[in-house]
């Protein structure tokens, strides 16, 4: 583990402002919006529910990817001597075992909420978290592996909260077309993902972390990532047209076209432009699947299931 630096000051506990450091509030976004676009493809009337959604919200961003950001540091904090020294655990600022004892007291705490929205919320949540542990902590540590690990965090923010709004909206297991969306979506943050590794590279390489790109280099893991975001839409779109849901095939469409003009500047320069277009791809994704949502929130309920 890296020294202190000498210009941080000792101490025996955290700041409040180190912990949230910890938790990361800028990643609570993906799996906060997944939950949205469960509740609103459910179709249901939500003004009942209203409380329920705001807890699942909760429980989704602060709580459960908030963990899995502390558990994350914690167990990467050697990687992150290296990549990021300036981070809350190898910079000194969370000293001692407090970010395990986060990581633990977050968990709990989530499970606590997710008991509140009844067996089905619990349950998902449950294995949420257990994805969490394990895609950082050994003896998994899935995140050692990008193809293994990006699967189980792309699941974990994406599929699992738009499945289980859908479900606690609805209260019963969503439709199959529901499920597949969610899915694709789910397949297509693997995407998303891979460009958040492309700012790590070097240390990775020294830790033995085979992220895309260290297996594949930066060009190849660029293509890649490329490709697993565009697929899947172009999945959401044909299944929206099936489904008879023109407009949300449409727009779903001008999202990924104008993605895809995105991804051309990316690929010429995949390290330089990683962070760019990590903020304009991945912000036209969720558009993407905000458009899906609403589309499928408009069938309604005596919709055939698809197939």
């Amino acid at each position: 583990m890296a020294e202190i630096p000498s210009h941080v000051p000792a101490t025996s506990h955290p700041s409040p402002a180190a912990v949230i450091q910890l938790l990361k509030p800028i990643t609570w976004f993906p799996p906060m919006w997944a939950f949205a676009c469960g509740a609103i493809a459910s179709g249901a009337e939500l003004g009942d529910r209203w409380f329920a959604i705001a807890l699942g919200v909760l429980l989704a961003g602060p709580l459960l990817c908030g963990t899995s950001q502390a558990v994350n540091d914690w167990f990467d904090r050697h990687v992150d001597a290296i990549n990021e020294p300036h981070r809350v655990i190898p910079s000194g600022r969370m000293p001692g075992q407090w970010g395990l004892a986060i990581a633990i007291a977050m968990s709990v705490l989530s499970m606590a909420v997710a008991a509140l929205l009844g067996p089905l919320v619990f349950a998902a949540a449950l294995l949420g978290l257990a994805l969490a542990w394990g895609y950082s902590a050994p003896p998994f540590r899935f995140k050692q592996n990008g193809w293994i690990g990006n699967g189980v965090v792309s699941l974990s923010y994406e599929t699992l909260p738009w499945i289980t709004a859908t479900a606690a909206a609805l209260g019963q297991a969503p439709s199959f077309r529901t499920m597949l969306v969610a899915l694709l979506y789910g397949a297509g943050a693997h995407g998303i993902l891979t460009l958040n590794d492309f700012k790590s590279i070097k240390g990775d390489r020294q830790m033995g972390v085979d992220t895309l790109p260290v297996l594949h280099g930066a060009a190849n893991a660029a293509r890649i990532a490329c490709l697993v975001m565009a697929i899947p839409q172009a999945g959401v779109i044909l299944l929206l047209a099936q489904s008879g849901l023109q407009t949300g095939a449409i727009l779903v469409g001008s999202v990924l076209a104008l993605q895809l003009v995105c991804m051309i500047r990316f690929l010429r320069d995949p390290e330089g432009r990683a962070v760019w277009y990590s903020a304009v791809g991945v912000g036209l994704y969720v558009t993407g699947m905000m458009a899906a949502a609403v589309a499928l929130g408009a069938l309604p309920p005596s919709t055939p299931p698809l197939g």
